[in-house]
């Protein structure tokens, strides 16, 4: 039997003997149709809708999910290797691992809507400090995001398009609902990878000051982040006051997501995420 050139009657048979009773076959069918790569994910999710086998039904999500996994970090893995330039598609790829059927036009639109509407109330013949606070006010009182205190460690938190839905979130994903909409405005607004907490940063040549979206976009100076270095008793670190790249962006959220299923319980996930997250940790640190 040609691998790379079955046909629909040789993967029903495949499919058929997912029920078997010897372990040991179906792990060799298992490898069998895993090895057939990506392209069978369509065909094994018509096998699944049209069983009557809840063991069958099983089995095959889980080798749609394996198969689904398998492509997403190979996605992920050369979205970081060409520098991570386009972080919605990041998210949108840490996304398909919850939701693998989103569209990352989903998203763009949603944030295009966004952006719309701050773009609607904006100026750009103000102080930037003031140009922030129409920004919050766009985001927090009139699109009605906020902090997701009441269910903090949800992994919805870190699904972008749960967040655009629910308006509630995690310190991560409500700076980058922030700042994607803000760098669409021309702003200068960028992340900033603090220890537990995620904020932001304008900055413009030596003009520089911190916004923090998971408190209302409260707007800070460097003596806060100061104090809560000190308050932490960490030593000093550039990386605490200055912009981080996307990839680190990408690699919070999934730290992040992680965390998550860890307080849930979920082990396969979790050692799942920390596949996706050491794709992005350079083994020299």
């Amino acid at each position: 039997m040609d691998e790379g050139n079955l046909n629909n009657k040789e993967l029903k048979a495949l499919v058929t003997l997912l029920d078997d009773e010897d372990v040991e076959v179906v792990e060799h069918v298992e490898g069998k149709i895993k090895s057939l790569g990506t392209h069978i994910i369509p065909y094994l999710e018509f096998e699944w809708e049209n069983s009557f086998n809840p063991v069958v039904q099983k089995r095959i999500e889980e080798l749609v999910h394996s198969l689904q996994f398998e492509l997403l970090k190979d996605k992920l893995k050369e979205w970081g290797e060409k520098g991570g330039e386009d972080l919605l598609e990041g998210i949108w790829l840490v996304n398909t691992y919850q939701y693998p059927d989103l569209e990352y036009s989903d998203l763009k639109k949603e944030l295009e809507q966004l952006y719309y509407e701050a773009w609607l109330e904006f100026k750009t013949d103000i102080r930037p400090v003031d140009q922030i606070r129409i920004l919050n006010s766009v985001i927090f009182n009139k699109l009605k995001f906020g902090a997701n205190t009441k269910n903090f460690h949800s992994p919805g938190n870190s699904m972008m398009n749960v967040v655009l839905q629910t308006r509630k979130g995690n310190p991560i994903a409500l700076c980058i609902i922030y700042m994607m909409v803000a760098q669409k405005l021309k702003l200068p607004i960028f992340g900033v990878n603090l220890p537990n907490l995620f904020i932001l940063t304008f900055k413009k040549g030596e003009h520089q000051f911190y916004i923090n979206p998971f408190n209302r976009g409260l707007i800070f100076s460097r003596k806060e982040i100061d104090n809560y270095i000190s308050h932490l008793k960490l030593s000093p670190n550039d990386s605490y006051y200055q912009p981080c790249n996307n990839v680190d962006i990408i690699a919070r959220v999934l730290r992040n997501l992680m965390a998550s299923h860890e307080k849930l319980g979920h082990s396969e996930k979790v050692n799942e995420i920390k596949q996706l997250m050491d794709m992005f940790i350079d083994p020299r640190q």
